[in-house]
């Protein structure tokens, strides 16, 4: 006896115009290729967003020294004829003004992030970039105006125009340097956790294109 041939496959047929009505037809509507959706507005808009979020935070500094100077406590200074003392030994200004600018820096940089969260809720590297570096360099230009609004720098010749024995404010002086990172980091904490909570979410890419929720399937062997 001889066995069955098994029949050859049948040729390759092009689809039909009556295919099934649930085939999408292949992305970018060449066979054989696929097509791709730009995900997000590009890095060139990504890094111009960037630049204008630095140097609006930066310059934001402005009004943080302005507020450094009129909410920190003054530290007392006393001259006599030899030298330039402390009015208060035991006090506590010098620990205030060191406070005082970082408890502002917190608040600037939770704002700050709050504002950029609001504007572009994307996010992406260059904003979280542009958040601590603008956040440097407004601490850095907050300090230095600060300082110049400020009492004199000079106290031995605000010492002698004052007069001998007259009570007079210390230069406004920031001893906690770690100070200047508060803000950066108030506002990379702050935008991290608005992004993880209303940020917006990657597809699922087990759905289903209907609306039916799917799940993967093992492959057949």
């Amino acid at each position: 006896m001889t066995a069955p041939l098994t029949p050859p496959p049948p040729p390759h047929q092009p689809p039909s115009d009556d295919a099934h009505p649930w085939q999408a037809p292949p992305a970018g509507g060449v066979a054989g290729t696929v097509g791709y959706e730009q995900d997000g507005p590009g890095m060139k808009t990504e890094v111009l967003e960037a630049v204008v979020v630095t140097v609006a935070v930066a310059l934001a500094g402005v009004l943080l020294g302005v507020l450094w100077w009129w909410l920190a406590p003054h530290v007392p200074l006393i001259a006599d004829d030899s030298a330039v003392y402390l009015k208060d030994t035991e006090g506590e200004q010098a620990i205030g003004v060191d406070g005082t600018f970082t408890l502002l820096a917190l608040a600037f940089g939770a704002v700050s992030a709050v504002v950029v969260f609001l504007v572009r809720r994307r996010g992406g590297v260059p904003l979280v970039v542009a958040l601590a570096v603008g956040g440097v360099l407004g601490s850095l230009l907050a300090w230095r105006i600060g300082i110049w609004l400020g009492p004199t720098q000079n106290v031995v010749a605000h010492a002698k125009a004052v007069g001998k024995g007259v009570t007079f404010s210390a230069p406004l002086k920031l001893g906690a340097k770690g100070a200047l990172l508060a803000w950066s980091l108030a506002g990379l904490v702050v935008h991290l956790g608005l992004t993880a909570l209303f940020g917006p979410r990657d597809p699922d890419p087990y759905a289903s294109p209907y609306g039916a929720p799917t799940s993967p399937q093992p492959p057949t062997v």
